[in-house]
C-alpha cells in the first residue's frame, strides 16, 4: 500500500487568510515528504469553504514541486469542463516538467451546481465535456500538429509545446463518486481511480473496483495493475480521548462545509447527475459514530489507525490512501502531529 496526504481547504476569511493555509499546507507537504509518504495530492472548487481555497490545483503543486524532490505530486482533480484543453494541457506539461516527472494527472467531471452556473456550462453537458477534455489533453501531450474537431473544442493543427517530462504522459487518474459505469469506463481506458469511500457503502466500493478491475481485464491489461486511491478523514493522537473529540470536531465541520456547497442539489435536477437530489439528505444525515464503525474515517491512536487500515486493505486490496489531514480549519500543529505519527507509526507497517 501508499500513502499520501489529500490538502483540501475547508475554511474562508474568516476562518484563515488564504496566505497562512497556503504557508501551512506547504509546510505540511515538506514534512510528508521528509516522512517518505509516497504523495501529495490536491482539488480544483471554487467560491465555497469547501475546497473554495484552492481554484488551481496545478499552481499548488509547482510550489509544492519546488520545496521537494522526491514525493509525487497529483492532481485530484482537475476539471476539463472549466478548462479550454490547450490550456489544460500546456499548464500539466509544464507542472510535469517542473516537477521532472511526479506528476499523476487526477481529471474530475465536477459536481457542484454554482460553480457550473458561475462557468455558464449546463450540468447537463458534464459527462461529455469530460470526455472530450480528457481525450483532448491527451492527444495534445502525444500528438504532432494535432488537429482536433470536437463536440465543444476545434482547434488546430496545433503541437503543444512543452511536451511532458514523463512519456508518452503522466500516469492519468479519473474520479468518480458514485456511479459503477464511470469506475469500469477509466479501467478500461488504463486510467487510474480516484474515488472517496466515505459518500458509499463498503459493498457499493467494492463494486465499483471490482467493475474497474474486470474492465481493464476485458480491455486486455492487467486486472491487478491500475492505480486506485481512496481519501479519508483522518486525526491521530496518542490519546485515544482526544483523537475521537477532534476527529469529530473536525469532521463534522469539514461536513457543514460540504452542505453549503451542496445545497444548490435542493432544487437543482440533472440527467448527468442521477441521484444527486438526494446528496443534501445524505449529507444531512451524516454521523460521525456511524463513520467510525464503519472504517470510513482513519481517526484514533496509531495502533487503531493500523487495524483500521488493515481492514481497508482486506476490503479492497493493496490500494494507494490519501489522508485529508483538515488542514485548513485545525490548528496547524495537530495536522503536524497526525501526518508525523501515521508516517512514524502507521505507515511502515504496511511498506
Amino acid at each position: 500500500m501508499r500513502f499520501g496526504i489529500n490538502l483540501f481547504p475547508t475554511v474562508g476569511p474568516s476562518d484563515k487568510a488564504a496566505a497562512e493555509y497556503f504557508d501551512d499546507a506547504l509546510g505540511l507537504v515538506e514534512l510528508a515528504e521528509q516522512l517518505d509518504y509516497h504523495h501529495v495530492k490536491t482539488v480544483e472548487h471554487y467560491f465555497f469553504a469547501y475546497g473554495g481555497y484552492s481554484p488551481d490545483p496545478v499552481t499548488f503543486l509547482a510550489a509544492a514541486a519546488a520545496r521537494t524532490s522526491r514525493i509525487r505530486l497529483i492532481t485530484g482533480a482537475v476539471i476539463p469542463a472549466f478548462t479550454h484543453p490547450i490550456k489544460l494541457a500546456g499548464k500539466l506539461a509544464m507542472l510535469d516538467n517542473i516537477s521532472h516527472g511526479r506528476l499523476d494527472v487526477g481529471f474530475g467531471r465536477a459536481f457542484l451546481p454554482d460553480e457550473f452556473a458561475a462557468f455558464g456550462i449546463p450540468l447537463d453537458e458534464s459527462r461529455p465535456r469530460f470526455d472530450e477534455g480528457v481525450a483532448a489533453v491527451r492527444q495534445l501531450w502525444t500528438t504532432p500538429d494535432l488537429v482536433f474537431d470536437g463536440q465543444f473544442h476545434r482547434f488546430g493543427p496545433v503541437t503543444l509545446l512543452p511536451l511532458t517530462y514523463q512519456r508518452p504522459h503522466p500516469p492519468i487518474l479519473v474520479a468518480t463518486a458514485i456511479t459503477p459505469s464511470s469506475a469500469a469506463s477509466a479501467g478500461a481506458n488504463g486510467y487510474g481511480l480516484l474515488l472517496v469511500p466515505s459518500i458509499n457503502k463498503r459493498e457499493k466500493v467494492q463494486e465499483m473496483i471490482a467493475g474497474y478491475r474486470a474492465a481493464r481485464a476485458s480491455a486486455g491489461l492487467d486486472p491487478a495493475g491500475g492505480d486506485i486511491h481512496l481519501s479519508y478523514n483522518c486525526y491521530l493522537s496518542e490519546d485515544a480521548g482526544e483523537a475521537y473529540r477532534n476527529g469529530r470536531r473536525y469532521s463534522e465541520w469539514t461536513n457543514a462545509r460540504l452542505l453549503e456547497a451542496v445545497s444548490a442539489w435542493g432544487v437543482t435536477r440533472s440527467s448527468g447527475y442521477e441521484g444527486y437530489e438526494n446528496i443534501v439528505q445524505k449529507v444531512s444525515s451524516a454521523d460521525f459514530d456511524s463513520s467510525l464503525r464503519d472504517n470510513k474515517a482513519l481517526v484514533g491512536t496509531p495502533a487503531e489507525v493500523v487495524d483500521r487500515v488493515t481492514t481497508i486493505r482486506d476490503w479492497f486490496g493493496d490500494v494507494t490512501i490519501s489522508l485529508q489531514v483538515v488542514s485548513g480549519n485545525m490548528p496547524l500543529s495537530e495536522s503536524q502531529r497526525t501526518i508525523r505519527l501515521f508516517g512514524e507509526q502507521v505507515l511502515p507497517k504496511f511498506s
